[in-house]
Parts: structure tokens; sequence; C-alpha cells
């Protein structure tokens, strides 16, 4: 038997409103992988959050290598090598790749910064991972998912034998996770315990040993992963079975209007593209990384310049030369992004719900405070929001329940054409299925969706129709009828 280097028994943890953790149990052994799964707000984070002394608990033991401990500060968890890579990114932006990674542990020479040992040493770690990034590139102008494998990299950089991984895949490409998983293959053999939590099922069966299961901040069960189908565990997670058909076939009738045409739209990263959407129609964009589909997204709705190109709303032609613009002209937009681009996470729950249409709720220069909270109580029932209050906090939402808010603040402005990017990043099943069907009866409402997704499976069970893009072209078109998923790669891949 290998031996138990994290043993959490009965762990218990309140905030206002809310019991986080009622006797959540974890057991973690060295050299495994171990799967740690529930829904949007089942407790994961936070578990793992009291681990690395980020929370501390209300009750419960923790062993670490067979010894009692209560950390008070993460420092106090990496010092006995424990490391925790975040689902929520929390990086200097205006820093570069190597300033972020060796923060606190530069070398000097003397009082002086090594700069050249620094960016060796950086050079050296991405280079083992297969990462093609410059280490004097600034944060902010990598994509998500380079900032993502740059945090990796920084937590693999602490020699950590305890590693927690949040959500790691949540924004790569297919060969970044097959880097990700050779590496954590290379630390299971070296020793290396790892956590790993994750909403996609193929992952947790590729690579973990056990899996956790949790739900309403609650165990329910750990079992090996080589003995349990995968739909047991989504059983476990969301207390019910979970089952969408697959589209066979468009649900827009042809002689359907057009309410959005795109002519030749062209900036820096996006070349000459052209495409129409249906009212009621779902269109799925898709494409690999850097395939230019959230950028054409940023064009449409007015966050980026273009540099040619006509935009169409019903017939009409738009200046679309600011979000104000696109919104006007009912675009709204969910970014792949959703903190920096989509909430104001100092605000509350409510306070987002109505931000892009406030004019509905003041009256002269007074804000109607009831209407606010009754708005946005209906939509959180209707997303199936978990807040214990429409008056908290974005910040203290899961990832999953600020997505909610986002889709919440798009449904209140009552746009008829909605872009929605990634809209089930780091989103559990049961979220992924309420989505899809709210998605569903936005379309059947005469609503009209862009969705752009790297996932698929979730393109061809939600699009009545798919266009893919390769290097900001638009390679192919082809109706839900005949996708599959080789037809798509051969598009996404096809240069011009």
């Amino acid at each position: 038997m290998a031996e138990t280097v994290v043993r959490m028994k009965n762990i218990q943890k309140r905030f206002p409103g809310v019991h986080a953790l009622d006797d959540a149990q974890i057991e973690l052994k060295k050299g495994e992988v171990h799967g740690l799964v529930g829904e949007n707000g089942a407790g994961k984070s936070t578990l793992m959050k009291v681990l690395t002394g980020i929370y501390t608990p209300d009750g419960g033991t923790i062993e670490v290598k067979g010894k009692p401990v209560q950390y008070r500060t993460p420092a106090d968890a990496l010092a006995d090598g424990i490391s925790m890579i975040h689902q929520e990114l929390n990086q200097m932006q205006h820093l570069t790749v190597a300033d972020n990674i060796w923060i606190g542990r530069e070398p000097m020479n003397g009082f002086v910064l090594d700069k050249k040992t620094l960016v060796r040493q950086t050079k050296e770690l991405l280079d083992s991972l297969n990462l093609d990034i410059d280490p004097n590139e600034t944060v902010a102008n990598l994509s998500v998912a380079r900032q993502q494998m740059v945090e990796i990299a920084k937590a693999i950089s602490l020699d950590a034998d305890i590693l927690i991984m949040d959500e790691p895949t949540a924004a790569l490409t297919n060969a970044e996770i097959e880097d990700l998983f050779r590496f954590v293959k290379e630390l299971k053999e070296k020793g290396v315990a790892i956590v790993y939590i994750s909403h996609r099922m193929e992952e947790l069966k590729r690579i973990t040993d056990e899996i956790t299961v949790m739900r309403d901040g609650q165990f329910v069960d750990t079992v090996k992963t080589a003995d349990t189908d995968m739909d047991q565990i989504i059983s476990m997670m969301v207390g019910r079975t979970i089952y969408e058909e697959p589209k066979t076939h468009s649900m827009v009738a042809d002689d359907a209007p057009v309410v959005l045409k795109v002519e030749h739209l062209s900036s820096p990263d996006v070349h000459d593209v052209s495409f129409e959407l249906k009212k009621g129609e779902i269109l799925g964009l898709a494409g690999l990384m850097g395939a230019g589909r959230t950028e054409t997204a940023r064009l449409i709705f007015g966050a980026d310049p273009k540099t040619g190109g006509k935009i169409f709303v019903n017939g009409k032609e738009v200046d679309i030369e600011t979000p104000q613009d696109a919104v006007e002209a009912g675009i709204g937009y969910l970014s792949e992004d959703r903190k920096r681009y989509g909430l104001t996470i100092g605000l509350s729950v409510a306070d987002n719900t109505v931000m892009a249409n406030l004019e509905d709720f003041t009256n002269g220069i007074v804000v109607d405070e009831k209407k606010i909270e009754a708005e946005t109580s209906k939509h959180v029932r209707r997303l199936a929001l978990k807040t214990p209050s429409v008056k908290q906090l974005v910040r203290n939402l899961s990832g999953g329940n600020q997505q909610k808010v986002v889709i919440a603040k798009w449904l209140v402005k009552d746009c008829d054409i909605l872009i929605f990017d990634e809209p089930t990043r780091g989103i559990d099943v049961g979220a992924k299925s309420e989505i899809y069907k709210l998605m569903n009866e936005l379309a059947a409402e005469g609503k009209s969706i862009i969705m752009i997704s790297s996932e698929m499976p979730e393109l061809l069970r939600m699009s009545d129709r798919i266009v893919v893009m390769c290097e900001g072209n638009l390679t192919g078109e082809v109706d839900i009828g005949e996708a599959d998923q080789e037809n798509i790669m051969r598009f996404a891949t096809m240069r011009r």
C-alpha cells in the first residue's frame, strides 16, 4: 500500500449564509493522481483552500505526512511541500513571465537581480514542459491558455511533493493538454501526490487513480477510477441522471430570416470573414486555439477595432465601434474571460445582473432596489444559481456560478443576438446541462446565438450549423446533419 500523505477528516467550513463544507474528507497517497469532482459550489476548491492554509477550518482534522497540521497561511503549506494551481489565475499582469514564476525567489548577485540567470532558469523550466513562451514576455500579452501554463510552470518550479491542480486544462489546447498529462505522469513516477480537480470526465478516466466525489459540501464516496463508469461518477455528483440527445438536424427553418450578417470582417487577426446567423439559430464557431474565433466575436461586439468589413442587423447596416453600439443594436457578449470582461467581482450578484440595463431600474436618479432584487431573484431561480443572497459579492461565488451571473446580465438586457464564448468552461456536468437547456429555450423563443467552443461534443450537441476558422480565416461551414469531428478538424487545420 502506498504511503498516505494527506488525510482530511470531518472538515467543516462556514461562510455567512453558507455551510460550504460539512464533514468533508479526502485521503491522498504518495505517487497518486486523485480526482476531486462535484458540481460548482460542491466544495472542491474550498476543501483544497483549507488544506493549503487559505481558509481556516471550523472543525475537523488534517494530517500531512503523518503529522497533524493547522496551516495559518499558504506559505506554511508551501513549506510542507504543498502547492496549488488555482482555477482563477492570480498573476501580476504587468510583469514578465520570468518575474511571475520566480517572484520572491529571484536569483541575486549581491543586492542586484541577476537577470541573465533569471531568464536562463525560466527558459530551462519552460523547455522541460515543451512550452514555447518567451521568458521576457509580459504576462498581460499572453492568451488565457498560455497564462495558465505559466501558472503550472510556477507551481512545478516550487518542487512540491503534494500538488493541487484546480481545472488545469480549462483554457488549454489539445496539444498543451498532452504536454501537461506527460508531465503529470513524470511527477507521479517521482512520487508526487496530485489532487486533480476537473469537470472533464474523459480526463479523469485517463489521468486519475482514484476519484473522490463531493455534493453540497459533503463527502459522497471515493472510488477506484479503473473500476468505475463515468456515468456513475456523474450520478453521484448531481444525484440524478444527466443525458442530452445530440442534435441530428437543424431546428431552424430554411426560410428563417437572417438577423446578423457579417461581410468581409477584417483586423490584424481576422481575415475577410463572412457569415450569416438566422433567427432562432445556434451557430457553432469552431477552430483550434489561435484560430481567430474570439477575435471575430470581439470585432462584432465592438471590443476591438476592425480594419474592414460590414455588419448588418436585421438587414440594416450598423456602425459598431464600441460595445455600447453593439448592445444598442441588440447584441450581447459572454466573454471567455468572465473576470476581466464580464463581471465586476467586487459588486453583488444583483448589481452585476442589472449592470447592462440599469436605466430600466431607476426612477429619475433613484435606484429601485426592490425591482432589482425581484428581477435578479427571477434569474437566480431560472439558472439554478447557487448564492445565499442576491446581495452576495460575486467574488465569493464559485467559477460556474460567476458564469451564470454573466448569462443573467444578458438575459435581463434581453438581447436578440447573443455571443457565447466558451459558455461552459470550468462548469460541471450538471450546470452544463442547465446551460444547454437554457440556450435551447432561448433559441426556441427566437433568440439567435453564436457559440464559440473548444469542446467538439458540445459543438455537435448544440449547434444547428457550424462554421470553422483557422489562422484568422473562415475555412468551412457544415450543417449539423453532416458534421462530425473529422470534417470539422479538417477545416480547423486548413490553411489558406
